[in-house]
């Protein structure tokens, strides 16, 4: 049912909770308590002086009784809908729900955004766990020296007789294995309690990408071309902790501005918002490379008519350059992404772009219209190998979207994955079972 025609219900709710009587109200407003009947159980339209009358008898805006809760909060409960299929809900009664019972509708809301949120926070730290090379090789060290002392203890428990300056070499190197042990877990604990922090990157990428995302990855100083306000961007960028970080931001920064005078913001927001956001149009639109329209779409403002857009890149061997996650779509920060991405089905043609909707594996499923080429960097010369670089352009799509025709299945990374009918998988899934 539209929302406007659900005006009737949400007046009856406001009545009822105002504890007045359906033959009071209609007294107060001028109209018969039967004609008021019919408004209630949304029989008959209202408007004019007539809704203002009832408003105010209400307390209320009017608009609060004709439009009803927020578009957003009808979407959420039929995403939890959609994630919840043998629940039996009724999809169509959604908005009635959101409608007659705000609060209770904003309570499911919030628990199913929740329950989303906890769970990609499980699939990153799990992630991290597996990949991340600074907590391999902590735990390495700390079960090593785990081991060390419980061999030392073992032969001073074992050996009944045993020289006392051995004894003494050996407790004393239990003593040493012991201190560094305890130094061993303080740091590792340390680095895991620096919640909310920039902790040590993995990789100068992995640094960059989080600076990026702490941006927002839409910089108005650069598209504005504010000198005083880059210069300050630029200090940020020179107060990242490695010197390859450094040099990576200060690059993407330069990239950043050059692309942004090549196809300025706010024309290509002003084409968004008339065209779907193919950057294969918008190249020969703005007569600019598929890279950099990939890029520019990439960095527009989610708030904008394109909403929050996602993109990888990768070089040559299939490591990912580049990472702009998008709401759903899972894009590791450590190991290997899913060799099925359109990503590295560029790389086997180059210079042939991509289109493939794709799907991956959760509790709600959602499709993404990718767009994938690979280029050669820089200039093409005989006798020489052209090195390819490959992007791909995640753009979320609405449900229901059946004209983009069936979705291939993709996954984030084996290790996180819980599909079990993979033929590219490489490593068994710790999450095969789902959540």
């Amino acid at each position: 049912m539209p929302q406007r025609q659900l005006t009737g219900t949400r007046i009856r709710e406001r009545r009822l909770r105002a504890g007045l009587r359906q033959a009071e109200l209609a007294g107060r407003v001028g109209i018969s308590s039967s004609y008021l009947n019919l408004i209630e159980h949304n029989k008959r339209r209202i408007g004019g002086k007539v809704l203002i009358a009832i408003a105010q008898e209400l307390d209320v805006e009017p608009a609060q009784l004709t439009e009803g809760a927020e578009a957003a909060l009808i979407a959420t409960l039929r995403e939890a809908r959609a994630t919840h299929t043998g629940a039996g809900a009724e999809t169509e009664q959604a908005e009635e729900l959101a409608g007659r019972f705000p609060g209770w509708a904003e309570v499911l809301a919030r628990s199913h955004r929740r329950v989303a949120t906890l769970e990609r926070t499980v699939e990153t730290l799990t992630d991290r766990l597996t990949h991340d090379p600074h907590l391999a090789a902590a735990l390495h060290e700390v079960l090593s020296t785990v081991t060390s002392i419980r061999s030392t203890a073992a032969i001073l428990a074992d050996t009944r007789e045993i020289e006392p300056e051995w004894r003494d070499r050996f407790q004393r190197n239990m003593n040493e294995d012991a201190a560094r042990l305890a130094d061993r877990v303080q740091a590792l604990v340390t680095f895991l309690d620096r919640e909310g922090e920039s902790t040590e990157a993995a990789a100068p990428q992995e640094e960059l990408d989080t600076w990026l995302a702490d941006l927002g990855w839409h910089l108005p100083a650069l598209e504005a071309d504010t000198p005083e306000a880059a210069d300050a961007l630029r200090e940020q960028a020179d107060a990242l902790s490695s010197a390859p970080a450094r040099a990576q931001a200060r690059a993407w920064l330069d990239r950043y501005a050059d692309e942004a005078a090549q196809l300025p913001g706010g024309a290509l927001q002003r084409w968004c918002a008339d065209n779907a956001p193919d950057p294969g149009k918008v190249a020969r639109a703005f007569g600019v490379s598929l890279p950099v329209a990939m890029r520019r779409l990439a960095s527009l403002p989610a708030d904008g008519p394109t909403g929050a857009l996602g993109m990888v890149s990768c070089d040559a061997s299939g490591t990912l350059t580049f990472r702009k996650p998008v709401d759903g779509f899972t894009v590791p920060r450590f190991g290997s992404a899913c060799p099925l991405w359109p990503l590295f089905s560029a790389l086997s043609q180059p210079m042939v772009p991509l289109r493939t909707v794709v799907e991956q594996p959760g509790r709600d499923t959602v499709r993404y219209l990718c767009y994938a080429v690979a280029l050669p960097q820089g200039e093409v010369e005989f006798g020489v190998p052209p090195v390819l670089e490959a992007h791909m352009l995640i753009v979320p799509r609405p449900p229901g979207a059946e004209r983009d025709g069936p979705a291939r299945a993709v996954g984030a990374s084996c290790r996180i994955c819980p599909r079990t009918d993979c033929g590219a998988r490489r490593e068994p899934s710790i999450l095969a079972d789902g959540f």
